[in-house]
């Protein structure tokens, strides 16, 4: 070989090594220096330790946001120019904005005080999921326009309701859809995805959507399976209030593999004493099918209390069918007492009793903070004649205290499960389900690492949703990233004080735009519809 051949080859060698290392930091989303010259940068976030959301470990990244977009990862310190905005996250935290598969927001985003939707992004929420079990609304597009025009302080993406479905087109009657109600039924929640639902949710435990048959909701399951959508369902019984728990997930499985459709079990949880211990089951149930193809996920909340209406916690179904004229006409009927008394007795005992039902909201204040057991010495009845008088009256919401430790921590180390609080009045999760599962599940229990946390809180949840761009600090995706402090994020609410904001978030970029900065929130409503 000559000379000249044989520099003109190491030539070529080291052009194929530049290449090949120009490649390597694409894959690994990491900028040259180049780059950095060619960017105008808005906000450079430096100096933190960076979880991807994918990542098992943190990273010492810079993070360049352009407008809406991560437009730059940098090994940190590099001497990024024209940042109109640097934060020094030296010590602290740096993640993608938490994603919460399961909210009650709606009310609130569409409110004229409280869509800045504070209590989540202090919880390091940047996306909040609405319609679930089974109330999503029917008409997205007009939904979707009156957030964007109300303005909204984080993103939310929204479901479809069976439960909300089936009213729109048989109201509350207690029996199964004929075909072509059904056909109606399909044909909402067809427009619906069209303009951008991300699927359909399910109540099968509530009224109305307890009066279903499977085939009903399988019919509409391949609807939104059509666009790609998932399927979010409250299972018909997490419980041993009708078919049982074991039987309502294999339902709910029956449903995904007939319909082809992801399924995502809502909160998912063993309710009761009846069914401690059962989350062993359950878990085989769901992965065994998971290995027959299926495609399954599920949600959390990391409570040992759930929270509803005392309607729907104890009172049989059958009797809130129809209207609330016929409800309360069934519960003075007095050849239908002595039977709605046994069911009601024995769905408190399934909850653990009297003392295991605290009152959280309800309009008479003195009633607030009392278990259903010191109400009804209060009164002088029965707790059973306790909760027949209560309900004729103003809506009554409360905390059910029904899970173990055990089955809670069974469920949380399954790689299939995220986060969620199923936020709602009263009840703490509202304001502190990300913060606590941290406190107590990462730095106390050591039950999960920090990587695994922050991994169901963003980047699991998107990909089960199919949020695209969301929930990864990756080029090119949207820039909803948070900044903490590991030592001091932390739940402040509790039972007795359920509203108190979280602590330790410092920042929070939504859309890109600053919204809490050095922990206090800018005044900015920079969310979107997003699917």
């Amino acid at each position: 070989m000559t000379l000249y051949k044989k520099n003109k080859n190491m030539r070529l060698l080291t052009l194929v090594t530049v290449l090949l290392g120009l490649v390597a930091c694409l894959e690994n989303n990491i900028n040259t220096q180049d780059d950095e010259q060619q960017l105008n940068i808005d906000v450079l976030i430096k100096s933190g330790t960076v979880f991807t959301g994918t990542s098992d470990q943190g990273q010492k990244l810079d993070i360049a946001v352009c407008e809406q977009i991560i437009c730059g990862l940098y090994a940190s310190n590099s001497k990024v120019i024209n940042a109109k905005k640097v934060i020094d996250a030296k010590g602290k935290i740096v993640s993608p904005g938490f994603i919460d598969a399961h909210t009650h927001t709606l009310e609130e985003l569409m409110s004229s005080d409280k869509n800045s939707n504070l209590n989540y992004l202090t919880q390091g929420v940047t996306t909040v999921v609405n319609g679930n079990d089974g109330g999503g609304p029917v008409d997205f597009l007009k939904t979707k326009l009156k957030l964007e025009k109300n303005g909204i302080g984080t993103n939310t993406a929204l479901l479809v309701g069976h439960g909300e479905l089936r009213d729109h087109v048989i109201g509350r009657a207690e029996r199964f859809a004929k075909p072509e109600e059904i056909s109606q039924m399909k044909a909402l929640l067809n427009t619906a995805m069209k303009q951008g639902a991300i699927g359909l949710s399910s109540g099968l435990y509530y009224v109305p959507g307890a009066f279903a048959d499977t085939n009903e909701v399988v019919e509409l399951a391949k609807t939104a399976a059509k666009y790609k959508g998932i399927y979010d369902t409250h299972l018909r019984d997490e419980s041993t209030f009708n078919i049982g728990f074991k039987a309502a997930v294999s339902e709910a499985i029956e449903i995904a593999k007939l319909a082809d459709i992801h399924l995502h079990i809502a909160h998912i949880k063993a309710l009761g004493v009846d069914v401690w211990g059962q989350s062993t089951d359950v878990i085989k149930q769901i992965e065994t099918a998971q290995q027959q193809g299926i495609s399954i996920s599920a949600d959390q909340y990391p409570w040992q209390a759930s929270g509803t209406m005392l309607t729907s916690a104890v009172v049989p179904k059958w009797v809130m069918a129809d209207s609330q004229k016929r409800f309360h006409g069934r519960l003075n009927n007095h050849t239908l007492l002595p039977k709605i008394k046994i069911e009601i007795t024995e769905n408190i005992r399934r909850r653990g009793g009297g003392e295991a039902l605290l009152v959280t909201v309800t309009q008479d204040r003195s009633l607030v903070g009392k278990t259903l057991k010191q109400i009804a010495k209060d009164m002088g009845l029965s707790e059973t004649d306790t909760v027949i008088s209560l309900v004729q009256g103003p809506q009554i919401r409360i905390a059910s205290f029904n899970m173990s430790n055990q089955d809670i921590e069974n469920f949380m180390v399954k790689p299939w499960v995220v986060t969620s609080s199923d936020g709602t009045n009263g009840h703490p999760r509202k304001y502190a389900s990300f913060p606590k599962k941290y406190r107590q599940y990462v730095k106390e229990q050591k039950l999960l690492t920090l990587a695994q946390f922050i991994k169901q809180s963003s980047s699991q949840t998107a990909k089960i949703l199919n949020l695209e761009k969301r929930g990864e600090i990756k080029l090119g995706h949207y820039a909803d990233i948070i900044v903490f402090d590991e030592n001091k994020f932390s739940d402040k609410a509790n039972f007795k004080k359920w509203n108190v904001l979280s602590t330790g978030i410092e920042t929070v970029l939504i859309n890109g735009a600053l919204t809490i900065e050095n922990g206090q929130y800018n005044q900015v409503l920079n969310g979107k519809v997003v699917h």
